[in-house]
């Protein structure tokens, strides 16, 4: 047997494995790194997180970044030099990490490693017939793993996306796995970039379970901050927003595209919610008088409503659930209120009440995913739900 596959087979039938999962989202703000200890799998997996942190990145990673990122026309080359430079950046971070938590590379089984969106492009997004639904990150497995000595998962999306999906929202399946609970019904709500949620019913029904996202979270806020205010990368307590009165005209016209009256589930992203995307809004509602801070404003109220509004169409009147909020969003104490204001008869609570911090989850999913693809199988993630392909996901990359 091939040394590689020993050592994979090793891990899979250990009764406990340690694994880093990694997640770097749209808002290209720092590395989640995440270091988890798994025993069992599927709907037995039992999860302890050992340690977290969030690796902020410095400008000149974040310049590299969105030089490709969310365009149409990019240079190749740099889309070529970046997908091994963000793998060894990611890996030196890893590193890092290892040695401030005092744990040796060689204990740790496996990386989960999501790598960096740069353009995400469902079917519906794009005018091209001929092709289907579409996403791509960079940070190429192989060069993580050799840098690490690691065996590493990567690249999970197009798993999804090759047996029908969209290449997102992934978080349902670690949800359903994990925090899924016969004595509760549960929203799990992620407010990142793009915001999502994911139902999981207290009958434990595969079939029941519902995942989407929604529209946007921080990222058009992000965005707007980043252009309008040098050094700042978001609104932090939404010091700005609250300056601010809420623009009717340019909420309203925020509100008018088609994505919103699509079916669920669905994905989204950058190359739709985007300054543009925002300047013609304003041009359309007559708001090139507004101050910046009535656009955050604006923008602070349109991502409430809208994550609102997808909670109300998929969920109706019922209150019977409790969400449980998670992301860098959850921090904006305005973006929250909005939302709570809106929704009265439901309890919002964070993950840390589900002892996963609430930074943390996204990073802590993916390692499930790795998890579930090295030693699960037996439970059919997906099946029966809708839009949400039965399979599992990530690619192998071998230190040696």
């Amino acid at each position: 047997m091939n040394q590689n596959i020993a050592a994979l087979y090793k891990i899979a039938n250990k009764p406990e494995r340690t694994i880093i999962g990694l997640m770097s989202g749209t808002s290209v703000d720092g590395l989640d790194v995440a270091l988890c200890r798994f025993s069992g799998q599927g709907m037995d997996t039992n999860l302890q997180l050992l340690a977290f942190e969030t690796v902020s990145y410095n400008a000149a990673f974040k310049n590299q970044i969105k030089s490709v990122f969310s365009k149409r026309q990019v240079d190749l080359e740099k889309v070529c030099l970046l997908n091994a430079w963000v793998a060894l950046e990611h890996a030196n971070i890893i590193l890092d990490c290892l040695k401030k938590w005092q744990k040796d590379p060689a204990d740790v089984d496996l990386i989960a490693s999501h790598g960096q969106t740069i353009y995400h492009a469902p079917k519906f997004l794009h005018p091209d017939d001929e092709f289907g639904n579409a996403t791509l990150q960079i940070g190429d497995g192989d060069h993580m793993a050799v840098a690490t000595g690691i065996i590493t998962l990567s690249d999970f999306r197009q798993k999804h996306v090759a047996a029908g999906g969209e290449g997102a929202p992934l978080a349902v399946y670690g949800d359903y796995l994990i925090f899924s609970n016969k004595n509760e019904n549960r929203i799990m709500l992620n407010i990142g970039g793009i915001a999502n949620f994911t139902y999981l019913p207290s009958s434990l029904d595969a079939s029941a379970v519902f995942s989407t996202d929604v529209g946007t979270g921080n990222t058009l806020m992000d965005a707007y901050v980043q252009e309008h205010f040098p050094g700042k990368y978001f609104d932090e307590d939404a010091a700005i927003a609250k300056q601010g009165t809420i623009h009717t005209a340019l909420l309203n016209a925020l509100k008018e595209n088609d994505f919103f009256s699509y079916d669920f589930p669905k994905t989204i992203g950058p190359e739709l919610f985007n300054l543009q995307y925002l300047a013609d809004a304003v041009q359309k509602s007559a708001g090139s008088h507004l101050s910046h801070a009535d656009i955050m404003a604006t923008l602070n109220r349109f991502s409430a409503d809208m994550i609102v509004d997808a909670l109300q169409r998929s969920m109706g009147t019922r209150t019977d659930f409790v969400a449980y909020v998670s992301g860098g969003g959850m921090h904006n104490l305005l973006l929250m209120q909005h939302i709570k204001e809106q929704l009265p008869g439901i309890v919002f609570k964070n993950t840390n009440e589900l002892e996963v911090n609430p930074d943390a989850k996204e990073a802590v999913l993916f390692a499930i995913l790795a998890n579930e693809a090295v030693c699960g199988g037996e439970v059919k993630l997906g099946a029966g739900r809708n839009g949400i392909p039965a399979v599992s996901m990530g690619k192998i990359s071998f230190p040696k």
